[in-house]
């Protein structure tokens, strides 16, 4: 099947189109907003690069994953959002271009390039986080329509997402891994409910989701029915590459340079012999976590999935780099970090909220917050390693 997309334009993106605060929030560690996230797919969308590695006949740029990655190494550098977070883009978009039908690929993938529709993933639930092959949400099939009942938990952006890419069980009489298909819901849909949690940087990046008796269309199903754990590892997959955030991270060790050297604080760190010692390790790491995401990327790239086992040790190194980074930026900053700068809402803030307090200031302490949960989301570590040790050892 081949799709066509009209309307694309090249050239450079217009400033003057971009969201004021984006680049400011942004290089704070805050995340994005739901307008923040919309509008800079919609810039993308128009230049022809939302969607950087996926082929042509999807509406894809069909970009190398090297070019892709230099691409969002930019991104980074400017401050934009991560354009490989999104979970249309990287995580449901390859799933549907391999196992969708030709009726799902016609009717998502065009929104998801124009970024028209966002989504989030209902994977984990209260008794089944990395385990996934316990979870408990059924979808039981009556006339052309699945109804499913059950609970998520920790979905990202599910409070603004219009689409969930669920993993639920369809058949509870055989094992359990046999037993799950991946289906494709509406967040309108009656009998659904959102409950955002509110996590320890006092903001809202996760939920709950709640179904009861709710109604999907059997159309929704993405390939075969009972075959969804081959498609949530491929997903996984992906999800665990794109976790390393190795281009986020880079930024991040610029501007704990910057601050090292600048001396706003009182002194200069970079004069430290310990602090330079460990700020000089962290840069090392960082290049040997870079260059094991361009030999993923370039063996295997996003539409045909990655290997598990190196996507997970990528995920766990990735995860301590960011929180090592993160923590060495406020031994900087010192007690500035105390007062609580919460992250921006869809209202002016920039020049409101802060007082007398340094650029740097905002949102250090809330970065540093979310990256405590850099081990545990999109599959915890302690269950990375497993799945390492069974891939290289249990032979």
């Amino acid at each position: 099947m081949s799709l066509k997309f009209s309307g694309r334009k090249s050239g450079p993106i217009s400033s003057a189109r971009c969201l004021p605060t984006l680049p400011v929030a942004r290089g704070r560690g805050w995340h994005p907003t739901e307008r923040d996230n919309r509008e800079w797919m919609r810039i993308l969308a128009e230049n022809g690069w939302s969607l950087p590695e996926w082929p042509v006949e999807y509406g894809g740029a069909g970009w190398s994953p090297l070019k892709a990655y230099i691409f969002e190494d930019e991104c980074a550098a400017a401050d934009a959002p991560h354009v490989q977070w999104r979970a249309g883009y990287s995580l449901v978009g390859p799933v549907i271009c391999n196992f969708g039908t030709d009726a799902q690929k016609a009717r998502y993938l065009p929104t998801i390039r124009d970024g028209r529709e966002l989504w989030c993933q209902g994977f984990s639930e209260p008794d089944a986080g990395s385990d996934l092959a316990s979870l408990k949400t059924s979808a039981v099939l009556d006339g052309d329509e699945y109804v499913i009942n059950g609970q998520k938990i920790w979905t990202s952006e599910a409070q603004y997402a219009d689409l969930m890419f669920a993993l639920v069980r369809t058949d509870p009489a055989v094992k359990a891994q046999r037993g799950l298909s991946c289906i494709i819901i509406d967040m309108k849909t009656p009998g659904l409910t959102v409950r955002p949690i509110e996590t320890i940087d006092n903001a809202v990046h996760v939920n709950e989701v709640f179904f009861e008796n709710v109604r999907v269309p059997a159309a929704n199903l993405v390939g075969e029915a009972n075959m969804g754990w081959t498609y949530a590892k491929f997903l996984l997959g992906n999800e665990r590459h794109s976790n390393a955030l190795v281009q986020r991270i880079k930024r991040e060790i610029r501007k704990l340079r910057e601050l090292a050297q600048n001396g706003e604080f009182g002194e200069r760190f970079i004069e430290k012999p310990t602090f330079k010692r460990k700020l000089s390790e962290l840069e090392i790491d960082v290049a040997a976590l870079e260059w094991a995401v361009l030999r993923s990327a370039t063996a295997h790239g996003q539409m045909a999935g990655r290997d598990m086992a190196f996507a997970s040790g990528l995920k766990v190194e990735a995860s301590y780099l960011q929180q090592r980074v993160a923590d060495m930026q406020l031994e900087i900053i010192g007690p500035w970090v105390a007062p609580d700068f919460p992250e921006p809402d869809e209202g002016p803030w920039i020049e409101a909220r802060f007082g007398d307090a340094p650029e740097d200031v905002p949102g250090a302490m809330t970065k540093a917050l979310f990256r405590r949960a850099a081990p545990i989301y999109g599959g915890a570590n302690e269950i990375q390693r497993g799945i390492i040790w069974r891939a290289v050892f249990q032979k």
